[in-house]
């Protein structure tokens, strides 16, 4: 997915197991056909998951989630990942990885929904426990400052889908884009926040929420960051019942809604031939942004 990225195989990993964790080397390994785009995911053994960076961008949310994950676990409503064991480098693998306990479940998808309202409501509850948790020492989280910190590249995307041609709305995209970047900054205190809730880090069992994957961007700042699902997930039904159960002002939700196309229209050059879910997503959330805005203006 990354002209940088580094690779792996299931070789690798049983070689990283045998060297520096040999209680776990007898177990199966198996890649995971995972969409995610910063960490490679081998499945091992029954009930753990090998997790290596792709990418150099990706090495610090190790030690993050190392540090954090066990601080958080008790305090959210439903299950987060376990670390059961940190890697270092070798066998020619550049950065530090980990191993995870694996947690069951699939991921929700877009327009496929059985339960939108009940998962709705399961996803602010999971906003409002990180909320109130204590802010000392946290990190800052990403994609938690300034809106107009992601102006460059959210209008280098617009740049270069225009010049794709056809693929979606880029005039309307433009327009929708500079209105929610006129909401006003976030003046409050910051908040923690989990900063990347896309469908491909939650996890669902008959359309409730099971679990909340790959912290990495965790950390404190807007609490605008995580509203995105109502714009990458839930359909426009329950939009406003998590809106509403999240307490957003008219400047946050604006915000949220800036930071959903943003990463849509960012990712959808990126992934358009290497990750067809990430891709399929952006387009989606493209789609209902422009659309709330037209149902905004009518």
């Amino acid at each position: 997915m990354h002209a940088d990225e580094v690779p792996t195989d299931v070789g690798l990993v049983r070689r990283l197991l045998a060297a520096q964790f040999p209680r776990w080397a007898g177990l199966p390994v198996e890649q995971f056909p995972s969409g995610g785009t910063v960490n490679a995911v081998y499945r091992l053994g029954d009930d753990m998951a090998v997790r290596l960076p792709r990418i150099e961008g990706g090495v610090a949310d190790i030690a993050k989630e190392h540090r954090w994950l066990p601080w958080l676990a008790p305090r959210l409503p439903v299950p987060i990942p376990t670390v059961l064991g940190l890697g270092t480098p070798a066998e020619g693998y550049p950065w530090p990885w980990s191993v995870n306990r694996w947690l069951d479940g699939t991921h929700p998808e877009a327009g496929g929904l059985t339960a939108p309202g009940p998962l709705a409501a399961d996803l602010a509850g999971v906003v409002r426990a990180l909320r109130r948790l204590d802010i000392t020492d946290a990190p800052p989280a990403y994609r938690s400052g300034p809106l107009a910190e992601d102006d460059e590249p959210t209008r280098a995307a617009l740049s270069e889908l225009r010049a794709l041609g056809g693929i979606i709305d880029t005039d309307g995209a433009t327009a929708a884009w500079d209105a929610d970047l006129l909401a006003p900054d976030w003046d409050g205190p910051p908040v923690w926040v989990h900063s990347d809730l896309m469908p491909g880090n939650l996890l669902v069992d008959g359309g409730r929420l099971t679990g909340v994957i790959d912290f990495g961007t965790t950390g404190v700042g807007d609490p605008a960051s995580d509203l995105i699902p109502a714009w990458n997930l839930l359909p426009a039904g329950v939009r406003d019942t998590y809106r509403t159960a999240l307490d957003a002002d008219d400047a946050t939700w604006a915000r949220g809604r800036g930071r959903a196309l943003s990463m849509a229209l960012i990712q959808l050059p990126y992934y358009r031939h290497t990750n067809p879910g990430m891709a399929a997503n952006a387009r989606h959330v493209i789609r209902e942004v422009l659309a709330d805005h037209r149902h905004r203006r009518s």
